[in-house]
């Protein structure tokens, strides 16, 4: 063990230990399914111990035939025996495996019902703190490694103990000082090569580990960003860092295959050693019926007329019975490394429960606000929104993004959304959508808090982003996202009103045509009306364009606007934009600055009465220098 791997044991050892200690999802189901565990590990115990019966009778009457009796009948009992257990091993071998799979298949059944749970609970992209790809390595991978955990690792050693103990009791019924060489030196294989294994091993898994999941995480990054590495020209850079971790993972790997070499190497001649142990006590045992004794003395002196007592046939039984054995207890100290394996995915396992647990300490509003939250009549128009005192910060900042906001947008109308990077025009989307709960204050959509499990974003609330997916499939499908159960008049009449009816008329299938992946075929302007059409099959009462525009050239840009404000009159449109393009369109306008509203009022009133607001029209439309624009921001 080198000097590395010795530092990291022992941290290696507390996070395994603290694993285990506030471990919420393998434990339970010790309890829960004890009777199929206990039944599995009773048949895997006897499953073995007919092994070992089938090769105590074999060696038995293997000698005894040696032996020429009297006749062919002496063969006929021990015979019998070794059909007996020859045909039971099988079977109870299979029974256990049919028993432990079948609790296995329970427990991992129950354990991704409750991760959907967990992740439907924590689904906002908001709050997570994790990447995309670790939830779906969390629904694959990790679930995986708790089924073989069970599979591979606790069953397995399980079984191993505990024929252990039995085997070193029943050889103490014939001899105490024997059983006591073979309880230790078994007792070094099944527990002191484990122990060292893990220490040797189990911090270089664990590093090993880490590398893999970073070279992931820097491969699937650089690959989406590989033209910036290009074009800089220091893509070298970045495959020589790849080859550096590649080749540290490989030397790791190198390690661990060494050290098991060695492992497995010393563990033949352990089991070899044992073997020598028993052939000797066996022999001198056996070695004539006077040389017996005590439970061996009433095997030796076992016979009939067809067949006369003769001790030395039951050497080779005592002998091959320890064979079978070895196969219990050779997987132990790679099962052991299992358990740092598997306590890995055990713990992200626990981590993402509190975790999602910890995001859900805003108590759920009740769907009907009293009056106090109402308007004046005591009442609130379906789809008005309500800020009340919100104040929200991401998880691991102390500086809130919103800072004790209040507003109210009545149903209707264009409200434009702007504000520099950072000021929390995104965040201020994503809390209506109900992606997240604030830290404080409460969130309304006409009677409905946000927080509410009644409350639906994706019947009340569409989004449509900077670059809406369009999905390698047909045009149909693509529509029907926003209405299931759309007709082919509405699919028509919905691309008629975002202007797309004669550009579909020309497709060679037309609502069928199969659109390029990523809606290649389509320009940006027709992508985003794409998306727009599929707001209007959903028909939300409110509708969130989300930088919409970014990389539309300025005539796309304008027609893209008409299109969309004339055909989402009627709802609320809130218009995330960083530039004042299209602004005068808008009824009202919200500035967000410093967890905060800034300014607030109609373009025309912001005009007039505002000088900031006036600079920075004019910044935008090109009539100021950059210098006036910043310091009026």
């Amino acid at each position: 063990m080198n000097k590395t791997a010795a530092e990291q044991t022992p941290r290696m050892v507390s996070t395994l230990h603290s694993a285990w200690r506030q471990d919420e999802w393998v434990k339970p189901f010790f309890a829960r399914y004890a009777h199929i565990l206990a039944l599995t590990l009773l048949l895997g115990l006897l499953a073995f111990v007919f092994a070992g019966a089938l090769m105590f009778t074999s060696g038995y009457m293997i000698s005894l035939a040696a032996t020429l009796p009297l006749t062919v009948l002496a063969l006929h009992l021990p015979s019998l025996f070794v059909r007996i257990f020859g045909l039971g091993k099988p079977i109870l071998q299979y029974v256990e495996r049919l028993a432990s799979h079948d609790w296995v298949l329970r427990m991992t059944s129950e354990l991704r019902r409750k991760l959907y749970e967990t992740i439907e609970r924590r689904s906002s992209a908001l709050r997570s703190q994790r990447r995309f790809g670790e939830a779906l390595g969390l629904l694959s991978e990790d679930i995986g490694h708790v089924q073989d955990l069970y599979l591979r690792t606790i069953l397995p050693i399980a079984s191993a103990w505990l024929l252990y103990l039995v085997a070193i009791i029943a050889l103490g019924f014939f001899t105490v000082p024997v059983a006591c060489a073979m309880a230790l030196m078994l007792g070094v294989a099944l527990f002191v090569m484990p122990l060292v294994s893990v220490c040797a091993n189990g911090a270089r898994l664990m590093r090993a580990k880490a590398i893999t999941s970073k070279l992931y995480d820097d491969l699937s990054d650089n690959v989406l960003g590989v033209s910036d590495w290009v074009f800089s020209g220091r893509s070298d850079d970045y495959l020589g860092r790849y080859k550096n971790l590649q080749k540290e993972a490989r030397r790791i790997d190198a390690a661990i295959k060494r050290h098991n070499r060695v492992r497995d190497v010393l563990l033949q001649v352990l089991f070899g050693l044992c073997a020598v142990v028993l052939l000797l006590w066996a022999s001198a045992t056996f070695a004539s019926q006077e040389s017996a004794s005590g439970l061996a003395l009433s095997l030796a002196s076992l016979g009939n007329e067809n067949a006369p007592a003769y001790a030395a046939n039951w050497i080779a039984a005592f002998v091959l019975c320890f064979f079978p054995l070895i196969e219990a207890f050779s997987p132990v100290p790679t099962a052991a490394l299992g358990i740092v394996t598997h306590s890995n995915a055990v713990a992200n396992l626990n981590e993402y429960s509190r975790e999602s647990m910890q995001e859900r300490t805003v108590p759920f509003a009740s769907a009907a606000p009293s009056a106090e939250h109402g308007s004046a009549n005591g009442d609130s128009r379906p789809c008005d929104i309500r800020f009340e005192n919100v104040t929200f910060s991401y998880p691991g900042t102390n500086r809130p993004v919103l800072r004790n906001l209040s507003l109210a947008i009545p149903h209707g109308g264009v409200v434009a959304v702007l504000g520099r990077s950072g000021a929390g025009k995104s965040t201020f989307a994503s809390l209506l959508r109900g992606e997240g709960a604030p830290d404080s204050g409460r969130i309304f959509v006409g009677n409905t808090d946000t927080a509410c499990q009644e409350f639906s974003a994706m019947r009340l609330v569409g989004v449509i982003q900077q670059n809406p997916h369009i999905f390698n499939q047909s045009l149909r499908e693509n529509l029907l996202i926003g209405k299931g159960n759309a007709t082919d008049d509405e699919l028509w009449d919905a691309l008629e009103r975002v202007g797309l009816r004669p550009r579909a008329k020309q497709l060679p299938n037309g609502l069928d045509t199969v659109i390029d992946e990523s809606g290649k075929s389509f320009s940006g302007g027709e992508r985003h009306r794409i998306a727009l059409a599929r707001i209007l099959l959903s028909k939300p009462a409110i509708v969130i364009l989300d930088e919409p525009f970014a990389g539309l050239d300025p005539a796309t840009e304008q027609a893209l606007l008409e299109t969309m404000l004339s055909t989402l009159e009627g709802s609320t449109v809130l218009l995330i934009t960083h530039h004042l393009q299209g602004v005068s369109r808008a009824d009202r306008v919200l500035f967000f600055e410093n967890g905060g509203i800034a300014m607030d009022g109609s373009p025309a009133e912001l005009e007039r009465s505002n000088e900031r607001y006036r600079t920075l029209l004019a910044f935008d439309s090109g009539n100021v220098g950059p210098s006036s624009s910043h310091e009026a921001k």
